[in-house]
Parts: structure tokens; C-alpha cells; sequence
């Protein structure tokens, strides 16, 4: 930086605050650091006793916080998104539409293990919308080497750091198994909770069937569902290791890929994840365990939202819910800006 004259300072950059204080009214920062000086901001800086200021030097190889911030904003932002205006070096990053929010971990790290720089964002995998911020950048220094955001673009890849998968319109067949629910021994209090939770994200059920304890016949209402055109198929209940429990043999005998049998999260740890495979098409066959229909959140929350947007979830995810899998059961439910599933 360099000290100028005040009067010779327009269209430099202020290496400081300026602090302007009027006796029983006012105390507080006059101009950021960071600011353009304009001509019409000169009488003000002299009016709180600066002749002379620190501004920012232009030198080659080096970009002020601004410059670099905008650097930063390209590494992170993705389609679905933009970037509020830059100030000291912070650009944060806006959601344009619902969707889940996706994140580049191993890029993420490797941008805030450069120094220098950071970007703060919420969790990945989670749900956002409309408006909702998903991230905040800042260069720390006022001025930073050109060399340093070079590092960083190639430690971040080509790709985006963030990116928001948008939902699918999706139509969802429901198989509700369990033979006091076919024999009306019971109501149906399941499908009434997943129409809701459906409803969330604008899928359509399109049928139920009731096919009881029936191995074969969930079996065949799975494919006959795919063969109507369903996006999704969910088995609910069934889902326990006793013997006359048939949901999971019922998927299985579909010729699904079973993803995962289990999930290190509670409520919810019998959750099967599975794909069919049809038409180059990966069409989810999810089997609930009970918890689905009673408690407030439960493994179903954590992962509707992806597979409402088409993003196929993977085993070692599954197990990566271990940490956070554990719904505390507040009194007051804030999901999903709580820890369950992070």
C-alpha cells in the first residue's frame, strides 16, 4: 500500500476503515476498507481530519481481495445458482432454485487447505431452496497473490465446487405388505404418512396394492408398478429379520441391485436401498422399515430428498450416515437445520 494525498485519491482502493464519530449522534466505519474512493466521497474524508489516506498499489502478480474473490466465486458456483456482490473480498452464493444441494468434498478441502482464502457452505446431500444460501467465500488478506488463486483453481478442478440437482416430477407406486393390513385387522396408517412426505417434493402416487406376506405377489406388484410407468416403487413394512417378514426377499426376487440392507441411522437402521434396471433407467425400490409411519424424522427424510432429484445413492454414503445418524428426538422439531444425517 501507499500513502496519497486525499484530494489525489479518486478511484483508489482504501487499505482501511475509516472511522467517522460526531459527538452524541453517531460512531462508526464512514468507508470500508476495500472502497472505491469517488469524488464525492473526498469532502467527507476530509471533514473527519484525513488529508492523507493508505490505498491499495497496484503491483503485477498480486489482486486485491475483490479481484480474487470473484476467482474464488467461479471455482465454487455451479448451474442453479448465483453470487451476491462482492465486498471486502466476500462473495456469497444463492440458490435459484429447490433442489439438493451437491459438493465437491475433496475439492472443497482442497481449496480451503490453500490458505489465504475460505469458503464456508452447508452440508451436502441436504435439501435447499429457492433463495436459500448455500455458501460464503472470503479472500483473508487484503491483497493476495495472483499466484496463490492459480493454485487454486487447479486444486479445484474444472468442475464446480457446488451444484443443485433440481427435483424430478416422479410417480411413485406404493406396495403396503403386512397380512392384518390386506385382512382390514388394521388401518393403514403407513401410506397416509408417505403421500405427505410426497407431497413435499410433487410426486404422484400413482396406486397401492395390498399384497399381504405374500413373497411372490410383492414381487409381482414391484414389476407391475415399473411396468405402469412408475419412477419409484415404495414397500412399506415388512422390513424386519423375522421370518414372516417378506419385503426384502420380495425386492430381491425383482432382480434388483440391492444397494444396502441396513443403515447405520436411528430410526430407520432396516431401510433396503435398491435399483431396477429398465430401459437405461435406474428406477428406485425402497423398502421402509415401520418407523417410517410413527416417528417425526427418520432415515426416509435423509434420503427422499435425493432420490426425489435422481441421484442415486451409493453404499459407502449409506454408511457414512454413522456420524449424525442419531435423531435426537427434540421436543420441537427443526429439521433439517439440526445435525441428524450430518
Amino acid at each position: 500500500m501507499k500513502e496519497i494525498c486525499t484530494k489525489d485519491a479518486v478511484g483508489s482502493v482504501l487499505c482501511h476503515d475509516i472511522t467517522q464519530i460526531i459527538k452524541d449522534e453517531k460512531k462508526g466505519v464512514l468507508f470500508k476498507k476495500g472502497h472505491v474512493i469517488r469524488e464525492e466521497d473526498i469532502p467527507l474524508l476530509l471533514s473527519v481530519g484525513k488529508e492523507h489516506l493508505f490505498v491499495w498499489e497496484k503491483k503485477e502478480g498480486i489482486l486485491h481481495e475483490n479481484e480474487a474473490a470473484k476467482i474464488l466465486y467461479q471455482i465454487c458456483a455451479g448451474e442453479h445458482m448465483h453470487g451476491t456482490e462482492v465486498s471486502e473480498g466476500k462473495i456469497e452464493l444463492i440458490a435459484d432454485i429447490d433442489g439438493v444441494l451437491k459438493i465437491r468434498r475433496d475439492a472443497l478441502l482442497a481449496v480451503n487447505s490453500q490458505g489465504e482464502m475460505m469458503i464456508a457452505s452447508r452440508h451436502g446431500d441436504f435439501p435447499v431452496k429457492k433463495g436459500d444460501k448455500i455458501a460464503g467465500t472470503r479472500i483473508i488478506p487484503l491483497v493476495i497473490q495472483q499466484e496463490k488463486m492459480d493454485k487454486a483453481c487447479k486444486a479445484a478442478g474444472t468442475d464446480p465446487i457446488f451444484s443443485i440437482l433440481p427435483y424430478r416430477t416422479m410417480k411413485v407406486g406404493v406396495v403396503t405388505t403386512g397380512s392384518e393390513v390386506k385382512k382390514g385387522l388394521i388401518k393403514d396408517t403407513f401410506t397416509p404418512v408417505l403421500v405427505e412426505k410426497l407431497k413435499e417434493y410433487s410426486m404422484e402416487v400413482i396406486g397401492q396394492t395390498m399384497p399381504g406376506d405374500d413373497k411372490a405377489q410383492i414381487t409381482e406388484d414391484i414389476l407391475q408398478f415399473i411396468k405402469n410407468g412408475a419412477d419409484m416403487v415404495l414397500c412399506s413394512g415388512g422390513m424386519s429379520v423375522d421370518p414372516d417378514d417378506r419385503t426384502p426377499g420380495g425386492i430381491q426376487d425383482t432382480g434388483a441391485r440391492i444397494v444396502t440392507y441396513g443403515a447405520p441411522v436411528l430410526p430407520g437402521a432396516m431401510l433396503l436401498i435398491s435399483y431396477y434396471e429398465k430401459d437405461g433407467k435406474c428406477i428406485p425400490v425402497i423398502g421402509l422399515p415401520g418407523c417410517v409411519m410413527y416417528a417425526k424424522r427418520t432415515v426416509f427424510d435423509l434420503v427422499l430428498p435425493r432420490l426425489a432429484a435422481g441421484d442415486e445413492i451409493h453404499e459407502e454414503e449409506v454408511a457414512a450416515y454413522g456420524e449424525g445418524g442419531l435423531c435426537l428426538n427434540c421436543k420441537v422439531c427443526t429439521f433439517p437445520t439440526c445435525g441428524f444425517g450430518k
